[in-house]
């Protein structure tokens, strides 16, 4: 294996000491070495293909110029990989380089990668989730910055939420406005259990929808789901229309619900938004290519990796949540009922 090029070898070739080529090498101002002798450092540097030891560089100046996502199921998770791209573009242009570890939900695994991420001495702590929750993080040396991305922790570290609250008022409105009094809605029931309350985000969703419910005197027909897939989508449409309920309008929790409530409707005739005016959340990729186009409100995982990012590598860390808005996508899938 070739020797590594050291800052000594630069030096050599060059004809100065070693803290002479350092000098230059890295921008450090007050050098009063002639440009000429800086011209024949930088040569020496590109003809030997010297690279910095950014290991010894970050242990004399104390900071690694790194930040460490542990992902419990993102990096796998195509939906929310986009949270992974908003970081890795946030710490890009901070000059920070991302180690990313998953987890798998595992609490002995999420423990060990959390000890071999802090070995490196990184610079602040994301952890990201696809599906929020609250979980326990296992103790992280106090000049390490912690935030939880889509989750939250028992020790109150920072977190950066989509606002699901907001986002059910605005999702609900959607119907109510274009004249919608009676809908249904697909995993969710206002009998619910109340462990959904409890959820991180899902809770705040449905105080949302419930909120506008009551505001509007929406007269609502419950499927409750606690896996939101599109078989249970589909089950649940025909429950719902087999039930002989009456709704014009449709909320789905996700838009994998809505995906299997479209296939029922359509095997039994029914049209979209003729029959059935149809929201959801998300904003799946697939949500833009349906026929007709579902209209859904976004989860932001990009803009939640970008802004966690940002406040990783802040001189100063809010202890409160920060909420992300969700845009609500207006597509084809609603009907206006007012004249």
């Amino acid at each position: 294996m070739r020797k590594r090029v050291t800052l000594a070898d630069v030096a050599a070739r060059a004809g100065v000491s070693t803290a002479s080529a350092s000098l230059v090498l890295n921008n450090r101002p007050g050098t009063r070495l002639s440009a000429t002798s800086a011209a024949r450092i930088r040569a020496a540097a590109e003809e030997l293909n010297y690279r910095p030891n950014h290991t010894a560089r970050s242990l004399r100046l104390g900071s690694t110029r790194t930040v460490a996502f542990l992902s419990a199921d993102v990096t796998t998770t195509r939906f929310a990989s986009a949270m992974i791209l908003g970081l890795l573009q946030e710490a890009d242009a901070r000059e920070h380089t991302v180690l990313i570890a998953e987890t798998g939900n595992d609490a002995a695994r999420t423990e060990r990668a959390l000890l071999t991420m802090l070995d490196r001495q990184p610079s602040a702590l994301i952890l990201g989730f696809m599906q929020a929750r609250r979980i326990h993080v296992p103790p992280v040396p106090s000049d390490v910055p912690v935030i939880m991305v889509n989750g939250a922790s028992d020790e109150q570290h920072p977190t950066v939420l989509p606002a699901d609250h907001e986002g059910g008022r605005q999702i609900a409105s959607v119907l109510a406005d274009a004249g919608h009094t009676d809908i249904a809605v697909i995993g969710y029931d206002p009998n619910r259990d109340p462990d959904w309350g409890e959820t991180v985000t899902i809770g705040a969703r449905f105080a949302g929808i419930d909120e506008v419910i009551a505001e509007r005197g929406l007269r609502v027909t419950g499927y409750r789901a606690r896996r939101w897939d599109p078989d249970v989508g589909f089950e649940g449409m025909n429950e719902l229309l087999d039930s002989g309920a009456e709704f014009t309008g449709l909320i789905c929790l996700n838009d994998r619900l809505a995906f299997g409530a479209y296939q029922a409707m359509q095997l039994r005739g029914l049209r979209i938004p003729d029959d059935v005016s149809v929201v959801s959340f998300d904003d799946d990729v697939i949500a833009a290519h349906l026929r007709p186009a579902l209209t859904t409100a976004l989860l932001p995982y990009e803009e939640m990796g970008r802004r966690a990012m940002e406040m990783a590598l802040s001189d100063s860390v809010d202890p409160q949540n920060l909420l992300v808005p969700m845009p609500i996508q207006l597509r084809d899938s609603v009907r206006e009922l007012r004249s």
